[in-house]
């Protein structure tokens, strides 16, 4: 007697017609110079994945970047150890997609989107595209409410709104992923989907245990392709983040997406654009590195079912926030936030320059109360910068400028409102009353 239809476990099936590539087009390795591999075939477009059988049995995934003279050039995505001229290398379309759900919420994955945390990923969710092309402007909506992160000197005087990205620049060592650790960890959003580009190896698990913490793990997604890694797999990390973050928004969460650094993956993207012959422009960056990142900054946003909130960090080259990905950064986000090194020097964390910083937003999601707060602190305080060095050196005369004597008057208040350890959160109700009680 057959099984009725209705206890056939027909699952595993429909995950293979929906994964499966059944008409593999295939080529041969002809040669391998520098970072690339070249191909006499595959049929393959630009970004597609392929992979390499070698004669030892090893695969080899590599991704498609270019075409010289009639030939496919690929980048490796791991190691070649093994690979010979004449080797078969066959495309796989399938592997520009990730499977996503809340499965995912506590792992950490790498570029591929495999578990590296020694515990196994089971087969569930929706499959979506990596390189999926960003919303229309017109499928926006507007942002007009704050995203709380605990830090007071971000929520009062540089308030996020939900689906607004901004950009966190600052040199090395100056606290940027303390204060993304802090971030991550307190903010109000429901998830948290993190991806870690070009980290060094010992940084990540320090990240991970130090600044998010196993509270802030718990309901985030992180995603990691260190410095070692190739090129494209670095790329590959920030599009698995994306595609993992609008799953989350398309379910009608506010997700908070944080990229550590826009800066290395900029670099890994000039890498892969010289490899494949494209000429250098600014600083050696090529032309591919400015026409990438709109692609991943304008995929963040508040939609009609759920918001993306991006922070990008950009690690600024000796300190300079005019050099060409800092310029092109700020040019597109809707704020930056600057971590001085003079302040981190001091002492003062987060060492924010509230005075160089900007949120494009916060007319839109502050109250007037909040408003007029922020605008007597911010006034102090350039009052007091423009006139730091007559107040060292014991030039001004107490009573000569109505203005500075408040400022001056206001300031230890002020630096004790901006001061914050990294494990302290303070709510956004707390926050404003206490910037109102400064800026009466």
């Amino acid at each position: 007697m057959s099984t009725p239809a209705r206890f056939w476990n027909l699952a595993p099936y429909e995950r293979l017609l929906e994964t499966g590539d059944f008409c593999r087009m295939g080529g041969q390795v002809s040669q391998m110079v520098g970072l690339l591999v070249e191909s006499v075939g595959p049929p393959a477009a630009i970004g597609d994945f392929c992979e390499i059988q070698t004669r030892d049995g090893r695969s080899i995934r590599v991704q498609a970047v270019g075409f010289r003279d009639g030939r496919v050039l690929c980048m490796p995505l791991e190691e070649v150890d093994g690979l010979q001229a004449g080797d078969a290398i066959i495309t796989r379309r399938e592997a520009a997609q990730v499977r996503t759900g809340s499965h995912l919420l506590g792992r950490v994955l790498d570029g591929f989107g495999q578990p590296i945390d020694n515990l196994p990923l089971p087969e569930l969710g929706s499959l979506r595209n990596l390189f999926a092309a960003p919303p229309g402007p017109l499928e926006r909506e507007h942002i007009d409410e704050p995203l709380v992160t605990g830090v007071r000197a971000i929520d009062s005087l540089l308030p996020i709104g939900k689906g607004q990205r901004v950009g966190i620049f600052g040199g090395s060592g100056v606290g940027k992923s303390t204060l993304l650790g802090a971030m991550a960890k307190h903010n109000s959003a429901d998830v948290c989907v993190i991806a870690l580009v070009g980290e060094r190896n010992r940084e990540v698990r320090g990240f991970l245990e130090h600044e998010l913490g196993e509270e802030g793990l718990k309901r985030s997604v992180v995603v990691c392709a260190t410095s070692d890694r190739p090129a494209p797999l670095r790329i590959r990390a920030c599009f698995l983040a994306l595609a993992i973050a609008e799953h989350f928004r398309d379910e009608g969460k506010d997700v908070l997406l944080i990229m550590d650094s826009v800066t290395r993956m900029a670099m890994a993207q000039r890498e892969i654009g010289l490899a494949a012959g494209e000429p250098p422009s600014q600083k050696g960056y090529t032309p591919s590195v400015f026409n990438l990142m709109p692609k991943i900054f304008e995929r963040a946003g508040k939609f009609a079912r759920g918001s993306i909130t991006g922070l990008f960090t950009v690690l600024v080259e000796g300190d300079d926030f005019n050099e060409p990905v800092a310029d092109a950064v700020r040019g597109i986000l809707d704020g930056h936030i600057i971590l001085s090194r003079a302040l981190g020097q001091a002492g003062h964390y987060p060492a924010i320059d509230i005075l160089q910083s900007v949120s494009r937003l916060a007319s839109a999601i502050s109250t007037s109360g909040q408003k007029r707060a922020a605008q007597r602190i911010r006034q102090a305080m350039a009052t007091y910068d423009r006139s730091e060095d007559l107040i060292n050196l014991g030039a001004y005369v107490s009573g000569s400028n109505p203005q500075l004597d408040q400022a001056i008057e206001l300031r230890p208040r002020v630096s004790d409102f901006l001061r914050q350890p990294p494990g302290e959160f303070t709510p956004l109700e707390e926050t404003i009353k206490r910037m109102q009680e400064i800026g009466e």
